[in-house]
Order: structure tokens, then sequence, then C-alpha cells
């Protein structure tokens, strides 16, 4: 525990002011890299644009498939083909991810988002496209999408250096926390409106404008390596990499327990209706509450680069996950209370991908980074599907109660068992020239 600060009361005004404004500087979210990067700069507000584009057109292909076959199963289905392309999208860009230019990757990226936007744009322009058309678009962007998150945080060390890298993955669960939060509801505002064509059409703009900042940046070339770089050889070493390495397989465990036990998403529609007695308003602020909260967690991480126990921090964090999201199953009809269950929930959920990320990002060499990232992306995109599947089942067997409740105490527990089976995540710290750790 730190010490707690008092109020000199010999203090001037002026002076008391000035402690005040250094303690909020202290929580501000700390934009140096920003400042300093002009690569991270332009990559920061790129994503910002191409993300909004993004939740554009994952509501609309719900929408789309809904609309075509008025059928639940059909919409659960892109949910399929969307974990078995970002499977194959990590296999694949494992074969070749750190052999190349990660600015070169970046741009054929952006190329292939274009292409499967412009697919469901051309489907949604004709009006009435066959349902597997959308199905091969979103696997498609799922496949893509597994391999630009991995250069996108493999790339981010090389813009803003050690020292910044905490700060700098903070700005990032900024921007996909807000586009997370902003462009879901905008997309429904635009859909509603102006039909498919447009949120298609807004995505397919995104990316373009994406390729445009890539070009923009400097070349980022692998470095020199005696690491298979290419072909099966280099997709077995990303896994095999991991084998011993117990610092990493408990910071990929600790999301994997967080997002298969603790994410009730499945269930809010259901407990709109059954826990609050409303409808589809009601789910939507369900939905929307850990992004209002990992939001605000973001903007006010000015202090996470001072932090250097960071496995704990990444422990204590699903700690209070798990406890909020078994709280917010306890609040019964009080909506007020539930959401801010969901906001605490995501707030932490944000410092625990700030600390997981540094861990990662410092861990692994360069020349391994991007395949690591896309394993990470595998785990922490694949989890909440698993989850959603798990609350469903359990709410199933016994009721949405007992599902949420049951499933932030099994988020405390994992954490728990990790803190033991694990003690190297508890010993991590962010000691300057922290090489790879096992």
């Amino acid at each position: 525990m730190g010490s707690i600060a008092t109020v000199d009361e010999d203090a001037t005004p002026d002076q008391t002011g000035r402690a005040r404004a250094g303690r909020i500087r202290h929580l501000a979210i700390d934009i140096t890299p920003l400042r300093v990067s002009r690569d991270y700069r332009r990559l920061w507000f790129g994503l910002l644009v191409s993300e909004i584009g993004y939740h554009f057109t994952v509501v609309a292909t719900f929408i789309q498939v809904f609309a075509l076959t008025n059928s639940t199963a059909a919409v659960g289905l892109v949910g399929l083909f969307g974990i078995v392309a970002i499977v194959i999208g990590t296999l694949a860009g494992g074969a070749f991810i750190d052999a190349t230019d990660r600015r070169t990757t970046l741009l054929g990226t952006q190329i292939g988002f274009s292409i499967a936007s412009g697919i469901l744009l051309a489907g949604a322009i004709a009006g009435q496209p066959p349902v597997l058309l959308v199905y091969v678009a979103v696997a498609l962007i799922a496949a893509v999408s597994a391999i630009d998150s991995a250069v996108r945080h493999a790339i981010t060390p090389r813009l803003v250096g050690r020292d910044l890298l905490p700060s700098a993955l903070a700005l990032n669960q900024v921007v996909w926390n807000t586009t997370a939060l902003i462009g879901p509801a905008v997309a429904g505002v635009v859909i509603a409106r102006f039909g498919l064509v447009w949120a298609y059409g807004f995505d397919v703009a995104s990316y373009l404008l994406m390729f445009g900042v890539a070009l923009t940046l400097h070349p980022v070339p692998p470095e020199p390596t005696d690491e298979p770089r290419v072909g099966l050889a280099a997709i077995a070493r990303g896994f095999t990499y991991l084998r011993g390495r117990r610092v990493l397989q408990a910071a990929f465990g600790t999301d994997f327990v967080a997002m298969v036990f603790g994410m009730p998403r499945a269930l809010f529609p259901i407990l709109a209706v059954t826990q609050f007695g409303r409808g589809a308003e009601v789910a939507g602020l369900l939905f929307a509450a850990p992004a209002v909260g990992a939001v605000v967690g973001a903007l006010s991480g000015g202090w996470v680069k001072r932090v250097e126990h960071q496995g704990q921090a990444v422990l204590w964090a699903v700690v209070v996950w798990g406890a909020s999201i078994a709280a917010f199953g306890l609040v019964g009809s009080r909506l007020w209370l539930a959401l801010l269950c969901l906001a605490v929930a995501g707030a932490a959920d944000v410092v625990s991908a700030i600390f997981r990320g540094t861990i990662l990002q410092l861990s692994v060499p360069d020349a391994l980074r991007g395949r690591i990232s896309g394993i990470n992306y595998l785990v922490v995109a694949g989890g909440p599907r698993v989850g959603d599947l798990e609350a469903g089942l359990v709410a199933a067997a016994f009721s949405p109660t007992v599902s949420v409740v049951s499933g932030g105490l099994l988020c405390i527990v994992g954490a728990g068992v990790i803190a033991v089976l694990a003690p190297s995540l508890r010993r991590y710290t962010a000691a300057k020239g922290h090489g790879p750790v096992s």
C-alpha cells in the first residue's frame, strides 16, 4: 500500500492548487507517445477511423444476415465463420509476419480489408446477395484482422521504445474502447436512415484512408536473427517459443479465464427482460457499459507507466473484473448499479490489457513478436466466443443469474490458481533491460 496523501494546512491556496493539478496530471493518460513519435501518431489516428469503420461492418453484417434469412441460427453462424477464420489467419500470418517489413504487411492487410468490405458493399448494392457471400466476406475480414492486429502490436515497441510502451498501449486501448462504444451506436443510426450501402461504403473508405496513412510511415524491416522466419517452421517456432515460458503462458491464461467465465454478453438481451423488465434499449446499455468503464480507465491511465509489478497488476485486475461481474449478477433490478458494476469491470479489463500487452511486447524478441502477438489475438478474440457458449449452457442448465455470478467467482478462483501455479507472473517487474522471460 502506498502512503496516504495529506493536505499541508500551512500551504497557500496557490500551492494547494498546484498539488491538486499535479495529482490530476498523474492520473491523466500520458500522450507523450503521440508527441514524440510521428509514425505512432499517424498510426493511432488512422486506427481511430478504421476501427469505427470495422464496427459499422460488424453491426451491418448481423443485421443483413438476419434480414436475408430471418434465422437466429444463421446469425450465430457469423461468429462460427469468424473464429475459424481467425485460427486460419493466425496460422497463415505466422508463416511470414516476422520476415517482412511491418509497414508492408500493414499495407497488405488494408488491401485485404478493402476487398472484403468491397464484397459486402457490392452485395448491398445488388440488394439480395447470397448469405454465403456475406459469410465469406466476414471470414476474410476475420482472417485479415488476425494478421493486422499482430502486426500493429509488433510494430508499436519499434515506434515508441521500451519506456513509453505502457503509455502507448493505454492510448491504443482508448481507440479500441472508444470506437467499440461509439461505432455500433452510430452504425445503427446510419443503417436505419441510409441503409447498408452507406455502412459498408464508410468501412471501405476507412481502410483506404488507413492505407494512405501506412504509405507515409517509415519502413520497419525485421531485425537480424537466426530464428526461422517463413513457412511451417516459422509457424511452429511461434508456438514452441511459448513452451516453458510461464510468464507468457500465465498472461494468456488470465485473459482466457476472464473472457470464458466472466464475459456474460450473450446473456445481456435475456437479462434485460428477465432481470430488469425492459427490452432492447436496456440490452444496448448493458453492452455499452463495459466500454464506458474501459474508456474512463484508459483515459485516467497516466499512472500505468509508474507500475513496476506488472504481473501482480494483471492478476489483481482479473480479480476486480470477476468481483464486478459477480456483483452485477447480484444487484437485482437496480439498473444503475448493474451498469456501474459493468463499467468497473471494463475499467479493470483495460488495466489488465495494458499490462498483459506490455509484458508480451517487452518479453518477446522482435524476431518473434508478430507471431506471439498473433497467438495473443487468437486468445483475446476466441475467448469471448467460447464465453458466449459457456454462459449460454450454464444459464440453460441453471439460470442466467447463476451463470453470471458463478462466472465472476470462477474468474477470481482462476486468477488465484494462476498466481499459485505461475509465481513468475507474480514476480514479473518492469525493470529496465528486462529481456525474454521464462
